[in-house]
Formats: structure tokens, sequence, C-alpha cells
């Protein structure tokens, strides 16, 4: 399939998002077609897995990870410091109550990529110009961090680095998913708490 072909699915996918998606919000796209649709067809609003992690394991407060699937799926597992927003709660309500104001990145996430485009378009079609989308979603998670394994001989300093981020990153994700779910349910209420109030928020 060439660029072109390419572009006129992308067209046509869009046509239709705007078409059927339910902003019950009240709120309509203030960000016209023409100037929304480069955007979201730019590199730079997909982040890798490989990004996501470091922000997992430097516990990056200016950004937020928004995982976009149920809440029973989130409470088998989840990326440590994510919250749970289900992707039918962002449909029917402004993508601006969940998102974390004076953050440098608010990232979706979901299974696979599909609903998090859709969070992404829905976002900056109302103009949040820090939302991202974690390419992939936990499906890339998986394959890249927690299934990452050291081969061969010899490692680069740059190999090395990732390799160490993500084992750091892996080390976390198990920790947290292998709580219990009353344990759980406490760290990410103290972890969300220590964020408001770094945020300036009170208690």
């Amino acid at each position: 399939m060439n660029t072109r072909e390419k572009f006129s699915i992308v067209l046509l996918c869009f046509g239709l998002l705007l078409a059927i998606l339910p902003l019950s919000s009240g709120r309509s796209f203030i960000v016209k077609p023409q100037k929304l649709l480069p955007e979201l067809l730019s590199e730079d609003t997909w982040l890798s897995v490989d990004q996501v992690a470091r922000f997992v394991v430097s516990e990056d407060n200016t950004v937020q990870i928004i995982d976009l699937r149920s809440p029973e799926e989130f409470r088998i597992m989840n990326i440590p410091g994510s919250v749970n927003v289900p992707y039918s709660e962002l449909l029917n309500s402004d993508p601006g109550t969940y998102l974390k104001v004076g953050a440098n990145f608010n990232i979706f996430y979901s299974n696979g990529d599909m609903n998090s485009n859709s969070a992404l378009a829905i976002s900056k079609g109302l103009n949040y110009k820090n939302t991202f989308v974690m390419k992939g979603g936990l499906n890339e998670w998986f394959n890249t961090v927690m299934n990452s394994s050291f081969r061969g001989d010899k490692i680069s300093a740059r190999e090395n680095s990732l390799f160490e981020t993500r084992t750091r990153a892996k080390n976390m994700f198990i920790e947290m998913n292998s709580m219990p779910d009353s344990l759980k349910l406490k760290f990410i209420e103290a972890k969300h708490l220590a964020r408001k109030k770094l945020d300036g928020g009170c208690e």
C-alpha cells in the first residue's frame, strides 16, 4: 500500500470518526480538520513504550499516563503510576476533566492503538495540546519491556542504558501488579495524593 492510499484511508477514518463520535459533554471540535489531521498523523504525537518506561522509572510528575481500559482490566494489571479513565467515560465527558493541568505529557494507552488514537483525536480536536499516545499500547509494552532480555556477548552503553530502564520498569510493573487488590488500591491512592500535593492541590 503506497502513501497516497494510506493517506486516503486515514482521511476516510477521520471523516467517520468526526461523524460518529458522541461528544455528549455538549462540546464540539474547535480545531479545523485541515489543521487537526496533520497533527494526528505526526509522529510527534506517538511515544514509544521505551519513552514511557523512562517516565515510569523516573516517576516524572510532569507526566500523566491514562489507561483507557475498563476498571476490571485496570485492576488486574496496569502501568505503574497510570490512572484509569475508561474510554466510554472519556467519550461521555470533557477530556479536560481528566487531563493533568500543566503536564508536559498526558499519555493515552489501551491494549492496542484504536481507543488511544480516538482519544487523541477527541482531545486534540478540542484543542488540548499536550496529549499523546503510547504506540502499540499494553501489547507493545509486554513485547518490548516485559519480554526484554540481554542477548550476545557485547552491549553498547546506549543498549545497556535501554536494557536497565526496561528492567527497572518491568520490575516496577511486576511489583505493582503482584500486590493484593486492597494494597494496590491504597498504593494508587497514596500516589495520587502525593502527586496532588506536589501540584499544589489540597487533600
